[in-house]
């Protein structure tokens, strides 16, 4: 699920800021940019998000408004600068090129080193973890503002499902009463003045009738959109188990829809399909 926070509290010298974003995903992805001094802290960030967060890709960006983590200091290598020194007077006497050695001529990293000497920001550390505690609060806000749309939008396509299943539930048992009459009479038509087997003859009509019956798939399928209802108002994580119930409803549709040759019925699968697609479409926003 989308959602979005940010927080900032004080720290040695300054401020820090946290934002933290998510966007759609099937599993938990936590990426955290942060300076490198921070290294150390990022486990924590981790194990912090994961607490409020069970699915998406959870970006988590920390920013500073304090004196800069690092500075500079120079390092001179005298030996270095030594034999750079008489490799240039050596080259001078050859040249035979008057004057003293340039110090220009010693601009070289082989003898000045810059080198970054980091300052200690574990104090830093616990007003990061106090501004993230506070963005959470704020992005899960944000989120129950989006999962109560969500909410209302996947119950209105589950009741229209359920009213999808009545209607094809109400057809059905005219579909069947219809397939067993024209049987009856086909068989009466065929067999007329002919001597059969009517034990034979009942269990093939059996047979054909069991094929355009739907009332085992009609019972699972209301079944799965009870189940349904109910996982909508659970306060745990259920979106796997949405996910899992909306791949059984639609196996049970697919099978509805090739037993009964009935256009209304057809018509009612199609909607019904595309009911589940949007279903799954949405229930990647759920955790």
């Amino acid at each position: 699920m989308t959602g979005y926070g940010s927080a900032a509290a004080p720290i040695p010298g300054g401020r820090v800021t946290i934002e933290v974003r998510s966007v759609n995903q099937r599993f938990l992805d936590v990426r955290v940019t942060a300076p490198r001094e921070y290294g150390p802290w990022e486990a924590e960030c981790r194990e912090t998000v994961r607490a409020h967060v069970a699915r998406g890709r959870v970006e988590v960006h920390v920013s500073r408004g304090a004196p800069p983590i690092a500075r500079t200091h120079v390092v001179l290598n005298p030996a270095a600068a030594r034999e750079h020194a008489a490799a240039w007077r050596r080259l001078m006497h050859e040249l035979g090129l008057p004057g003293p050695l340039e110090p220009s001529l010693f601009r070289t990293p082989e003898i000045f080193q810059t080198v970054e000497m980091a300052s200690d920001v574990r104090p830093e550390f616990p007003g990061a973890t106090r501004a993230l505690r506070l963005a959470l609060v704020r992005f899960d806000r944000e989120r129950r503002r989006e999962g109560a749309n969500l909410h209302r939008d996947m119950r209105a396509r589950i009741d229209r499902l359920a009213a999808i299943e009545r209607s094809v539930r109400r057809h059905a048992a005219t579909t069947l009463r219809d397939v067993q009459a024209k049987l009856a009479e086909r068989m009466e038509c065929l067999l007329q003045g002919s001597e059969v087997d009517l034990a034979r003859v009942a269990q093939e009509a059996a047979l054909v009738a069991d094929r355009a019956d739907v009332t085992e798939e009609m019972v699972r399928l209301a079944s799965h959109l009870s189940a349904l209802r109910g996982m909508l108002g659970a306060r745990e994580p259920v979106g796997k188990q949405i996910e899992f119930l909306l791949q059984e409803a639609h196996r049970e549709i697919n099978t509805i829809g090739s037993k009964i040759n009935n256009l209304a019925v057809t018509q009612l699968v199609v909607e019904a399909k595309g009911e589940v697609e949007r279903l799954r479409e949405q229930v990647q926003n759920v955790e």
